[in-house]
């Protein structure tokens, strides 16, 4: 909780803040980088900051926070703060990195605010920082403590399947022979790989097999960048990586995760948001699930739906599931009602609904709306972001 005299200084300035909050982030960065080129080269994702999203990501969570410690001054954003804790966890971000990140932050601030940058205004902002650094530092060590110390592994390629033209599937076992940790479905685990130039880049995807396999499966769309560059771990990995090769990877993170009663559910999907659905389904499979399930994907055409006989043995396995698959180009005989964009309308949704999304943020954002407009409660839809969580910014 926010001090009486610091809520109302920050209440006061965050229009000021939040309306150069965009350019904070992007001098920090730059402060950061020049001071630790280490943590571009190694840490964070470098398609994200050319491209600016986790800029942005970085921009909307601060806003975010400080704008609920004001409004909400007796809670606090623990989703955000668990999304954000997790993707740090799996990363193996430490506690004395927060105090680099607070160096780097305030001399932005500095620079472009200025003058308005008052002793006081500064003792306001350092309160909201800390409150949500040391909020994220607790919950990472209680993650970290929770798989006995997290820390990365070498892990072999023992198999490799091509799932379409841009999607691969790897089986993974750890080097040393020991046991493949236990995870939840839904969760991801975070891929280090070492490129041409010396970079130790680190992507997270999702566990797209249920937990209790001997290996961990992993689904890696490559990413084709358009206007921007290529995805440079994706494409690595589409490469190089044969059996027999190795990767470091982390412990399984993620807090989308699936709660194993018999509520009714809806798993909703676009593109290679498909592999933490495929995880729940499996598992839902193999605990004999006996609630309604709702299967929705939406992809491009049949042929790029990565995974598509596993969606569909999963769910037809389940005693009470029904499967919709909308395409953009479908296959003759595809239903025209399941052509182009995911619409609900005419889909009876069960009451009490748990609702998991993953895909493209406006796929999701489209399909919440429609969601919470046929009585879903907002607190029962959600959602896993791959890459910056941009939600927050764009709201």
């Amino acid at each position: 909780m926010l001090s009486e005299q610091s809520a109302a200084t920050v209440r006061a300035t965050l229009p000021a803040v939040a309306g150069a909050i965009d350019e904070i982030t992007e001098r920090f960065y730059e402060g950061l980088f020049t001071a630790h080129p280490e943590l571009l080269r190694d840490l964070f994702n470098r398609g994200n900051q050319a491209a600016g999203t986790q800029r942005r990501a970085l921009a909307g969570s601060i806003a975010a926070f400080a704008t609920y410690l004001v409004d909400r001054p007796d809670e606090r954003p623990d989703a955000m703060l668990q999304r954000i804790a997790h993707k740090h966890a799996s990363l193996g971000i430490a506690p004395e990195q927060y105090e680099v990140v607070h160096e780097h932050l305030f001399a932005a601030i500095a620079e472009i605010l200025g003058d308005a940058v008052t002793p006081e205004v500064a003792a306001a902002w350092t309160e909201v920082y800390w409150l949500m650094a040391n909020a994220l530092i607790a919950i990472e060590r209680r993650l970290y403590e929770g798989r006995g110390g997290g820390g990365w592994r070498e892990w072999e390629v023992v198999e490799r399947v091509e799932e379409t033209a841009d999607v691969a599937t790897f089986w993974l076992r750890p080097a040393d022979g020991t046991p493949v940790p236990d995870f939840r479905p839904g969760q991801y685990v975070s891929v280090q790989v070492e490129l041409p130039d010396g970079a130790r880049q680190i992507r997270q995807y999702s566990l797209s097999g249920a937990p209790g396999s001997s290996a961990h499966r992993i689904s890696v769309k490559r990413v084709h960048g358009d206007a921007a560059p290529d995805g440079e771990v994706s494409n690595h990995l589409h490469a190089r990586m044969e059996v027999g090769n190795r990767l470091r990877l982390s412990d399984p993170y993620g807090d989308l995760v699936l709660d194993a009663d018999e509520a009714p559910l809806l798993l909703a999907s676009a593109g290679i948001g498909v592999t933490p659905m495929i995880a729940m389904l499996e598992q839902l499979a193999v605990t004999g699930h006996r609630g309604p399930v709702t299967v929705v994907h939406a992809d491009r055409s049949p042929a790029e739906h990565a995974l598509r006989a596993d969606h569909e043995a999963y769910a037809g396995k389940l005693p009470d599931a029904a499967v919709h698959f909308w395409y953009e180009r479908p296959e003759p005989g595809h239903p025209a009602d399941r052509t182009g964009l995911v619409d609900l309308s005419a889909m009876a949704i069960t009451s009490g609904t748990r609702a998991y999304l993953c895909g493209p943020l406006p796929f999701m954002r489209a399909v919440r709306t429609q969601l919470i407009g046929k009585g879903v409660a907002a607190a029962d839809i959600h959602y896993e972001v791959f890459g910056p969580d941009l939600w927050l910014a764009q709201d």
